[in-house]
């Protein structure tokens, strides 16, 4: 079987023409994902289609300090529901209207005065409620807005879906109707480091060279991510697998982490490269408390086997 091809991007990095997707792990994940998707759009004067029951001032990017009810009067923001969207009569989902729907939002965003359009919904009610679960029609209806969007010079969409909402293999299955994936914006960048917050597992992945220039930046995220809800320090996962340099200071900036642990809590370090490895090594494991080896390949974010 072909294997698909996907384009990754920064949330940031969405433009017309993305039929994006995102699959998401929880809620924080989401709404750092849509969140931004929606303001940029109302930030620069594009039209933003949000499809759901929802109320406006509840969606991600909506919260506090946004007039929502501003946005929707000068119709820059469309809050449609799915009854109005995309449900027949019965409360079935019904793919043509939702392309209807969207077709139609998008042609009238010129004559608004609108230089773009951005889309986006949930899925997820489709498939985890058993009295409307409908996989075909959803996979019909995507492959069609892929269709419509590909092409288009003012549309971009975001699909989303909870990864909880259905098996591995529909999730893939709807993975493989689009190609552009999204993710959050990374915590830290510049031409030597990224560093980007990850999900599941809860972490982040470290890309690049991390030197003493980069150690205060790298530390400081560090610790952002290592407090749980309840407060406590707690283990966390890094994926260095596209970390091409660490120097002994980061080493020990890892070490002081590690140590500082609540419990059994570690540190654990995900698809270490020959050249990190080597690092460590000089040092020995045996004399880095907290620290783990995890695991040598690090499955992509979408890798769902």
């Amino acid at each position: 079987m072909e294997t698909p091809w996907f384009a990754k991007r920064h949330v940031s990095e969405i433009r017309p023409g993305d039929h994006g997707w995102l699959a998401y792990s929880g809620f924080e994940e989401r709404d750092r994902v849509i969140g931004p998707f929606v303001r940029e759009g109302l930030a620069t004067n594009e039209k933003v289609v949000y499809v759901t029951d929802a109320p406006a001032d509840r969606l991600p990017g909506l919260g506090a300090g946004v007039d929502a009810a501003a946005f929707q009067r000068s119709r820059q923001l469309r809050v449609i529901s799915r009854r109005d969207a995309c449900l027949d009569r019965a409360g079935g989902f019904e793919p043509a209207r939702m392309l209807d729907t969207l077709a139609g939002e998008v042609g009238s965003a010129f004559g608004q005065g609108f230089r773009a359009v951005r889309i986006t919904t949930d899925y997820s009610w489709l498939l985890n409620d058993p009295g409307v679960a409908d996989l075909p029609g959803v996979l019909g209806c995507e492959h069609r807005v892929g269709d419509a969007v590909s092409p288009s010079t003012m549309a971009m969409a975001v699909c989303q879906i909870d990864r909880c909402a259905c098996p591995p293999e529909q999730l893939a299955a709807l993975r493989d109707t689009h190609e552009v994936l999204v993710e959050v914006d990374p915590e830290y960048e510049d031409n030597v480091l990224r560093i980007v917050r990850t999900f599941a597992p809860d972490g982040l992945r470290v890309e690049g060279e991390l030197d003493a220039a980069r150690h205060k930046a790298f530390e400081d995220r560090l610790a952002r991510v290592s407090v749980g809800p309840d407060g406590r320090r707690r283990g966390v996962r890094l994926d260095l697998s596209r970390l091409r340099f660490i120097d002994l200071r980061g080493l020990h900036l890892l070490v002081r982490h590690a140590v500082s642990l609540d419990g059994d809590d570690a540190l654990i370090l995900d698809g270490l490269q020959p050249e990190v490895e080597n690092v460590i090594e000089m040092v020995g494991w045996h004399r880095l408390p907290g620290l783990a080896r995890g695991r040598d390949r690090v499955p992509e974010t979408e890798d769902l086997a």
